[in-house]
């Protein structure tokens, strides 16, 4: 088996500003663990399901009703990549 035969096709980003909430919704419609954050035609971070989990809800001060993938993503800059 190759890896493109079991990977997601058709990759598509949302922005920062997207509500936490539709992130969840996305991920459970696509069955996916992660969304891709773009914003001005770059990557600018990803969200994980764990991300929304400890970055968010076990945070005592977390929101969700306003937080963002803006508020619970990792940042590009810190995801490991060639040349890092």
């Amino acid at each position: 088996m190759k890896v493109k035969d079991v990977m997601h096709k058709g990759v598509d980003w949302v922005s920062p500003d997207t509500p936490v909430s539709e992130l969840a919704k996305l991920m459970r419609e696509h069955d996916i663990g992660a969304i891709p954050i773009g914003e001005n035609d770059r990557l600018i971070g990803i969200v994980t399901c764990r991300d929304i989990v400890c970055k968010g809800l076990a945070d005592d001060s977390f929101d969700a009703s306003n937080a963002t993938a803006r508020d619970v993503m990792t940042p590009k800059s810190t995801q490991p990549g060639p040349g890092r």
